[in-house]
């Protein structure tokens, strides 16, 4: 599988994508995260909660020449978050992000963020925040590179971790 991402498109999840597909594409992009013993969600989430988590959100695929899904996230409408951060008014955020494995560090997450950024300030958000495992120290660190900074701490349920909230002004 090669893919440079000049040749990647991103658009919209449909309903003909495969949400099984998908959950397997999570489950291998967050496989890594689980062996370090963060329990993400998508770790190891269903088809249905996959499902469910998009249905809150406008969820987008970066997808080849042949149409095959690399890369996915979920843009949560604003004031619908877990903590004080997250559910403002003027803040979206976005989860459920993920790259094929085998393709990460080639772009695709960046054009992924590109359009999620685009889409919160089309949508009126001031703000795009995350959430991220606060030992996740490659992954803040690298939406820190993007203009991200740290905002709070939460302590989400069930979780072996406490998540650093993360937003970036738009």
């Amino acid at each position: 599988m090669s893919a440079a991402a000049d040749t990647i498109s991103i658009r919209p999840l449909g309903p003909d994508d495969s949400v099984e597909a998908l959950t397997d594409l999570l489950h291998r992009a967050y496989a890594v995260l689980g062996a370090l013993g963060l329990n993400y969600t998508a770790v190891d989430q269903t088809a249905e909660v996959t499902r469910k988590r998009l249905a809150r959100g406008v969820g987008l695929a970066a997808v080849d020449a042949d149409g095959r899904i690399l890369g996915t996230l979920v843009l949560y409408p604003r004031g619908q978050g877990g903590s004080p951060w997250l559910s403002r008014p003027d803040v979206a955020h976005f989860g459920q992000f993920g790259v094929e494995p085998k393709l990460q560090k080639r772009g695709i997450g960046n054009r992924l963020m590109d359009a999620v950024e685009g889409m919160a300030r089309g949508a009126g958000a001031r703000e795009l925040a995350l959430d991220t495992a606060e030992p996740a120290r490659h992954l803040i660190d690298w939406y820190s590179r993007r203009g991200y900074r740290s905002i709070e701490y939460a302590q989400w349920r069930g979780k072996h971790y406490r998540s650093v909230i993360m937003s970036k002004a738009l």
